[in-house]
């Protein structure tokens, strides 16, 4: 996933620019002191820029977002007021060069408020939220500054820009009027209240939902109802208790999704369901964590700032600039989709219910066994047992000889960790990544296991992002959630972690191979439909044979995974297919369902409303839960993925589609991986993207490969 950050309207405008005001003159020596000091008013002086970690402090955030915050505004105001006349480089360059400290602090702000946060930076992201949309629309909305841009784009064809910056004055132009630019100062000033209640409910839902993921997690008592965990997954849950200060007991931590990776595994049927149910009520508990009021609100707020901005819908709105368009192309997409998929859970569920009847098992299939009985009937139809692949996938391995393996064969560039890179936690590796010539290109970070005060599922974002403009080179992370081992245990993986692994990477390689000279146009600043494209299209390199032979190793050993078991994980690839395709449908399908209220739509109970909207679109299988609930559906709530969820699958038909092209074209070669990072992955949103990815293909995208990869084409 691309994590978007709270600060998602500086991508679009303003990721980088000048620090050239210094703190008030007015104020005290002693508290001016206080402000040289905080290690954000000026640009790091480590390599690439990296924050300086072992220097910033939590209470450095708020005094630099302020100070951001109030520079920026007046740098938008002084481009607005300038009595010149408007031009590219007054204008929309200048605005380019603009936030520059507000973007330094808010990137690093973002990251640890995701991925290592605690009461402090909760409280404050709950205390800026409204102070970051109060900003944005002091720039959106104000007419004398879009004026300007408006006189640009009307001249534009008579300018004489070169492609990229003519993309930068319709994006410019087209972000002002999505953002209602042209509305009355009366609605102007209803929509800045609309815009800072969602700001401030959608930073209250993060925070609800992190507590509520913590205090859901499952506490055992007794080691027996922990039957068919290994070793290393006993050890791991007794630390995991143990952080918690609860000795002799277990702890099993929910990760993001509503099914949980050891409900495959526990024998205990008593136990699966404990979990299940834990996950599925984690935020609905009817306690200061639970989260459906506020969800309900952000809907009709949103489905209200639709209707005020000329929109049927919050979704209308919201895929305007998005390659699908509008809220009836997303249906018709994934209606090709829905009857072949739940055909296909159907039949699932038919064998795995044979197979517990098989067993005398005496009772229908429920959500909490599907996994447990599909790992069987995997087992039988492929002779694949996870445990039997996990020593194989050690994390450090994959992550060197899979993951950076596959990106050298197929781009060139190398990789050579760091030791004197500050890191904001010991988990955190840093790498420096080099070009296909030797040339320093960008930092890599990676922090991979699962902690309390880290939001779930996984993510890549910058610390730093790419402009020609200002010669700044990227500064990638990505974050994960993996179980961390026990002391002195290897980190061994699952086939989804490995498959996540190279998604997240995918992520980075479109943040590292960035090559724009505007900030806002750069890296994986794209279409919501179309940034999940680079990621999912490097999942398929982990299935290489190539690349799997490198780093499939068995750790204990010291050889390579037989050829039979990789042939059974490639052949396994498609297996449950019908079930993961529904479950993704079903979340895909409550986030349109959401987001496609009308403003007049009364409040919405969300339990109801769920169920409701799963019957009404063809998704309600019994024993195929939604990838999400509403209640934690951190996508659409609060990570920018509102009325977006079906992107995920929209980019799977991109990058099966592009994948097709690949195997066509002779695989992984050197010549292949170069002619996707110069037509792709390093052209960011410097032309419109069905244009930039018809000149790849040679034809528009089908969805017939994305069918034929998941096994679904007959």
């Amino acid at each position: 996933m691309f994590r978007t950050s709270t600060l998602s309207f500086f991508g679009v405008m303003m990721l980088v620019g000048l620090w050239a005001a210094a703190a008030d003159q007015n104020k005290p020596a002693t508290e001016a002191a206080a402000v040289r000091t905080n290690p954000f008013l000026t640009p790091s002086p480590l390599p690439f820029q990296a924050p300086p970690f072992d220097k910033i402090r939590d209470e450095d955030f708020k005094p630099a977002l302020e100070e951001g915050i109030r520079l920026n505004r007046l740098e938008a105001e002084r481009i607005a007021d300038d009595p010149a006349p408007a031009t590219f480089e007054n204008t929309l360059v200048a605005l380019e060069r603009s936030g520059q400290l507000l973007a330094r602090v808010g990137l690093v702000f973002n990251g640890l408020s995701s991925s290592n946060t605690n009461p402090n930076l909760q409280k404050l992201q709950e205390e800026v939220a409204p102070k970051f949309a109060a900003l944005q629309d002091a720039i959106f909305l104000n007419s004398k500054l879009f004026n300007r841009v408006e006189v640009i784009y009307d001249a534009r064809a008579t300018l004489k820009l070169d492609p990229e910056s003519l993309r930068l004055v319709d994006y410019y132009h087209q972000q002002f009027v999505h953002a209602g630019a042209r509305l009355s100062d009366a609605d102007k000033a209803t929509l800045r209240q609309l815009n800072e209640r969602d700001a401030v409910l959608s930073a209250k839902f993060t925070n609800q939902l992190l507590a509520a993921a913590k205090a859901g997690a499952l506490v055992v008592t007794d080691k027996a109802e922990l039957a068919g965990f290994g070793p290393g997954e006993l050890d791991a849950a007794a630390q995991a208790a143990k952080a918690r200060g609860l000795e002799g007991k277990w702890l099993i931590p929910l990760q993001n999704t509503t099914q949980q990776p050891p409900l495959s595994s526990l024998t205990d049927r008593g136990t699966r369901e404990k979990l299940f149910r834990a996950s599925w009520l984690r935020a609905e508990r009817g306690d200061a964590y639970d989260t459906r009021a506020t969800i309900s609100e952000l809907a009709a707020l949103r489905a209200e700032k639709a209707k005020l901005l000329g929109y049927p819908s919050y979704g209308a709105w919201r895929l305007e600039d998005q390659m699908a368009k509008t809220p009836a192309a997303v249906q018709d997409f994934v209606g090709k989709l829905v009857p072949v998929a739940t055909a296909n859970a159907r039949n699932e569920a038919g064998e795995i219910q044979s197979l517990i009847d098989t067993q005398h098992g005496g009772f229908k299939l429920e959500p909490w066994d599907w996994e447990f009985y599909a790992d069987q009937v995997r087992k039988a139809k492929y002779d694949l047992d996870e445990a039997e692949i996990k020593p194989y996938f050690a994390l450090n391995r994959v992550l060197q000889d899979g993951v950076f393996y596959a990106a050298h064969e197929l781009y060139g560039v190398t990789f050579k960790e760091r030791q004197d890179i500050p890191v904001y936690n010991p988990d955190v590796r840093v790498f420096e990544v080099f070009d296909r010539d030797g040339s320093p290109m960008a930092l890599f970070y990676c922090d991979y296991f699962k902690r309390d005060n880290k939001s779930g599922g996984a993510w890549m974002d910058n610390f730093v992002g790419q402009s020609k403009l200002f010669g700044t080179k990227p500064v990638v992370f990505n974050v994960a959630n993996f179980t961390k081992p026990a002391p002195g245990q290897p980190a061994l993986l699952s086939w989804d972690d490995v498959s996540t692994m190279f998604h997240e990477f995918g992520h980075g390689l479109h943040g590292m191979f960035a090559d724009a000279r505007y900030p806002s146009l750069s890296g994986t600043s794209v279409a919501r439909d179309f940034v999940e494209f680079p990621s999912q299209i490097n999942e398929h390199w982990a299935l290489d044979p190539k690349v799997m032979a490198h780093y499939a190793i068995n750790g204990a050993t010291g050889k390579p995974m037989p050829q039979e078991l990789a042939d059974k994980i490639r052949k396994a690839a498609t297996f449950n297919q019908g079930y993961d395709l529904t479950e993704i449908l079903a979340a895909a399908q409550l986030d349109m369902q959401w987001h496609t209220l009308p403003a007049d739509a009364p409040p919405q109970a969300v339990d109801q409303f769920e169920a409701e909207a799963l019957k009404r679109t063809g998704v309600d299988l019994p024993q195929v839960p939604s990838r999400y609930r509403s209640s934690y559906f951190l996508h659409i709530w609060s990570n920018g993925y509102a009325a977006g969820y079906y992107a995920y699958l929209w980019a799977e038909m991109l990058d099966d589609d592009a994948f097709a092209w690949f195997e066509e074209n002779g695989g992984l070669t050197r010549a292949n991986g170069d002619r996707f990072r110069a037509m792709i992955l390093s052209r960011g949103n410097t032309e419109d993207l069905a244009t930039m990815y018809r000149e790849f293909r040679g034809r528009e995208p089908k969805i017939e490969p994305m069918l034929k990869v998941r096994g679904l084409l007959k």
